[in-house]
Order: C-alpha cells, then structure tokens, then sequence
C-alpha cells in the first residue's frame, strides 16, 4: 500500500500544484514554463507509474474488501461511465459540450471515480478511486476560482468538435467495454 499512497501522492500533488497560484508561479518563475512542464509531466509520470503498480502490487497481495456491491451497481456504472469519454474527448475538442461542462476532464475524473467507487469494495479500489473523487472536487472548486480570478479560461468551439467527442467517446466506451479494460486493467467489464 506505501506504493500505491507514494504514486497517488505524487500525481494528485503535482496536479494539485495550479489550484495554489503563488506556489505555481513561484516554480514557473524558478523553472521557466518549459522547465516547468517537463518537471510536471516527470513527477506525474512517475506518480502514475506508481499508483499503477501500488494498485497491483495490492490486489496481487488479496484484496482487503471493506464492502461487496450488488451486481446491480456494476449496471450503473457502466451507465455512468458512458459520458467519461465523450467528456475526456470534448477536453481536446472543445465545442458546446467544453462550454455547458465548463471544465470536461475534471467532470470526467468525477464520474470515473464515483463510478468506480460503486462496482469495487476494495481497500486499495477505494483508496485509488476516493482519492481521485476528492482531487476532482477540490480542483473544481478552484478552477471556479481561477476562472474568476482570470487565471483560466473555458474553451469554446465548433459544433463539429462536439461530433468528434460524442463519436469518438462513444467508440472508445465500447473498446474499453468489449476488450480494452480487460487488457489493460485485467478484468473484464461484461
């Protein structure tokens, strides 16, 4: 579990890093923007890379389950997943979808996790999934902040780009549904 708590407190730290603006700004000022974004995306990798193998290294040592959901749970979050792509695509392909959401990846984050949370009763399932629920909620909330303060701003465009989304979420939702989670989480969704 020292893995998985170490992996998932690198990423969701360095992601924490924009909602303190003077602690941002001071390591930009310090790094530069390129400096800082090749120092970001080295400490996200490797909080990911962590967090990966922590959540393996977990469930190899036999899950410690706090709680066993009814199938029924398992429905609704497929139910609940089947916007996460479409929201994760409009993140990259702004139109209508990027202006009513405001911020996609971030409602993204929030139904994967809260989802996730449904279908798996696990310590390690809760602790990944609890953890990235929370730093979704907080990042919101500071986007809201950020937005106001001028520091972000929402993205807008074309209605093709919402096209895009939705058929390209849609499609990744049926990859991931038909062999990708199985591939590569190791368990099958259906």
């Amino acid at each position: 579990m020292v893995v998985l708590l170490l992996g998932l407190g690198l990423f969701l730290g360095i992601h924490l890093l924009p909602a303190v603006p003077p602690l941002h700004d001071r390591l930009v000022g310090r790094l530069g923007p390129a400096g800082y974004r090749i120092a970001f995306a080295l400490i996200a990798g490797a909080g990911f890379v962590l967090t990966i193998w922590g959540y393996g290294i977990a469930r190899a040592d036999g899950p410690v389950v706090l709680y066993d959901p009814p199938v029924w749970l398992r429905h609704l979050t497929l139910l609940l997943m089947l916007p996460v792509f479409v929201l994760v695509l409009s993140a990259f392909f702004p139109g209508r979808i990027t202006s009513t959401v405001r911020h996609p990846m971030v409602t993204a984050v929030k139904l994967w996790a809260f989802a996730h949370l449904l279908a798996n009763g696990d310590v390690a399932s809760v602790v990944v999934f609890a953890s990235f629920l929370a730093w979704a909620v907080v990042d919101r909330i500071s986007l809201k902040r950020r937005e106001a303060a001028g520091r972000v701003a929402v993205r807008h465009g074309p209605l093709r780009n919402d096209a895009v989304a939705v058929v390209g979420g849609l499609l990744v939702y049926a990859a991931f549904v038909a062999h990708l989670h199985e591939w590569l989480i190791g368990v099958p969704v259906v």
